[in-house]
């Protein structure tokens, strides 16, 4: 079985009882929406997922998209979707009414981005990133841009991409050297970006490139980085398509996965240059950006869920269906589930992507009152946990897929090893996620520097003590009993580690480094933990009291990540705390 069928029962029992959005659809932005309307939403959009975007996933991977006259061709199929993507108005789905946009909260958005990411990665690396350049505009371009080109946007007309990397620069920002020239009301901009996701493709009307790029007189650094705005076809004076820019994309890269979404050189200003605007403040560009990629970094977090879901869907059904040697009860050969090993790594796969699903939703959920409720206070903590929980999200759900995705290998053995059945293609489209929107140790830097260090550890401790309110919750079901000491377990230890790092980074400079990727994902493990206890305790009270099977199979999942999966945070919690002295010990010249 390598198509996808989205797993719409768990989906939705976290938008409704784990992801606050009895509380989103009280908001005031939200007024005219209600809950059957989300479920019909996040219906149809497993629909399309299904029925469009799966059918796409391994043609995909076997074609490649061609440069020709430095532009790009799609791969067969790609462009007949997102006319149907447009059609049905996806791309607006959580974007504002002002723009042209259904306005739903994210929470819905989070759930159908879910469906499509594990449908195609691929294709919809597109519209996430169209996604993240709509909201960079919104918080950061002038009325003019917003209205010029939000609206183009949010229907899917126009695409959007994000421009940060050259070849010499990489993930250091600061040493970017693309020039912005004023001319007029607009900007010349001259240089070449690198890994340019979608920088170029055949079936929008127009693309617009957020450019990361220097004045002249710009200081070093990244205080001297601004935000450009360059389309790829220039404007008529009524809005309409007029000539084409001066950017170009002379070539893609040839990669081990996502091998239909083309990964883009970018020439800008190869002959006059190219017609930039400047979004935001000069010089300001580089926080400009950081709306789009925290934006981004959440999504990638959703690919994570969604390809591990795909992978696990695969190693299910050939377990199922693959008869190898013989298993207590079973007359004559039985299929390979009976074996306790591959029931096993199953469940390491489906407990893990519950726990996941239900920490994106629930942080999808934060991000709806952050940006919309009318209590500043209720706004300010839900930004900060956002804030906190955006590299756990994004760093941990990619992390485990790579775990995920290779179980879903191993699952299948030598079949899954060969490309026919598809196991593979998860695995190698999985590996650029831990990569692109940052790295897992530039997203650990960032929870350890300015999610913990920063602010004294206040924020981390409140997470910490919210997760230790639900032990009463826990305490009142003896079939909570696991997760609940699993639990405990993992808080005393998240919050030691803490403590640990808020003692020792200001006194070795090491310290924050070497500790950093086995806190976060410590601290993932933990989260993990606390929304599957949240998932065990709504079953208790009746969340899916119309499924029992499912209602049962939740809690023997819950059962399986607390007692299989939790024991991992003592050993990310002695790791992070055994201090620098063992990582730097070797000269360089010894490695």
């Amino acid at each position: 079985m390598t198509d996808y069928i989205p797993p719409l029962k768990d989906i939705m029992f976290n938008v409704h009882a784990l992801s606050g959005l009895e509380r989103v659809l009280g908001l005031n932005r939200f007024a005219e929406f209600d809950k059957d309307l989300v479920d019909q939403v996040v219906d149809e959009a497993g629909k399309f997922a299904a029925d469009i975007l799966s059918p796409l996933n391994i043609p995909g991977d076997r074609a490649r998209p061609q440069v020709v006259d430095k532009g790009v061709i799609s791969v067969p199929g790609f462009a007949e979707a997102y006319s149907q993507f447009v059609e049905n108005g996806w791309q607006s789905l959580v974007v504002s009414p002002e723009y042209g946009g259904m306005g739903m909260p994210g929470v819905a958005g989070a759930a159908a981005a879910e469906t499509w990411q594990a449908a195609c990665l691929s294709f919809m690396l597109a519209p996430m990133l169209t996604s993240g350049a709509i909201h960079c505009i919104e918080a950061h371009g002038s009325e003019s841009i917003r209205n010029t080109y939000l609206p183009n946007m949010t229907s899917g007309g126009w695409t959007g991409t994000m421009n940060l990397t050259e070849p010499q620069a990489g993930s250091d920002l600061s040493v970017v050297t693309t020039k912005a020239v004023p001319e007029g009301d607009h900007y010349r901009i001259t240089g070449s970006k690198i890994f340019i996701t979608w920088g170029d493709q055949d079936f929008s009307e127009n693309i617009i490139h957020l450019v990361l790029a220097r004045l002249p007189d710009a200081p070093e650094g990244v205080r001297g980085i601004s935000l450009f705005l360059v389309p790829k076809f220039l404007l008529n004076a009524d809005g309409s398509i007029g000539e084409r820019n001066d950017v170009y994309t002379p070539s893609v890269e040839h990669k081990l996965g996502i091998h239909a979404s083309p990964t883009c050189v970018m020439a800008f200003g190869e002959q006059e240059g190219a017609v930039g605007y400047l979004v935001g403040e000069e010089n300001k560009g580089l926080a400009c950006m950081f709306t789009m990629m925290n934006h981004a970094r959440l999504g990638v977090g959703m690919q994570g869920l969604g390809i591990s879901e795909r992978a696990y869907q695969l190693a299910r059904s050939y377990a199922l269906d693959r008869k190898q040697g013989r298993a207590p009860g079973v007359k004559g050969s039985a299929t390979i589930i009976h074996h306790p090993d591959i029931r096993r790594m199953l469940l390491v796969m489906k407990s893990q992507i519950e726990a996941m699903r239900a920490a994106a939703f629930y942080t999808a959920g934060m991000e709806d009152l952050w940006h919309y409720s009318d209590d500043e206070a209720e706004r300010e903590a839900a930004s900060t946990r956002v804030a906190l929980l955006t590299p756990v999200i994004k760093a941990w759900l990619t992390e485990v897929a790579q775990e995920l995705t290779s179980l879903g290998v191993q699952i299948q053995g030598g079949m899954g090893y060969v490309e026919e059945t598809g196991a593979a293609q998860h695995m190698r489209d999985a590996r650029i996620l831990t990569i692109y929107e940052g790295t897992t140790g530039i997203q650990a830097i960032d929870f350890v520097g300015r999610k913990i260090l920063a602010d004294e550890g206040k924020a981390i401790g409140e997470l910490i003590a919210e997760m230790r309110s639900l032990d009463g919750a826990l305490a009142a079901d003896e079939r909570l009993a696991d997760i609940r000491t699993a639990l405990a377990a993992g808080i005393d230890q998240l919050e030691s580690a803490a403590d640990w790092l808020l003692e020792q980074g200001p006194l070795d400079p090491n310290a924050a480094g070497s500790a950093s990727v086995n806190l976060l994902m410590l601290a993932g493990t933990v989260v993990g933990g606390w929304q599957m206890a949240r998932a065990g305790i709504a079953v208790i009270k009746g969340a899916a009291s119309d499924d029992a099977v499912f209602a049962n199979a939740k809690l023997s999942t819950v059962r399986f990540y607390a007692l299989h999966i939790m024991p991992r945070a003592n050993g990310l919690a002695m790791a992070a705390m055994a201090g620098a002295d063992a990582v730097m010990a070797l000269d360089e010249t010894q490695f």
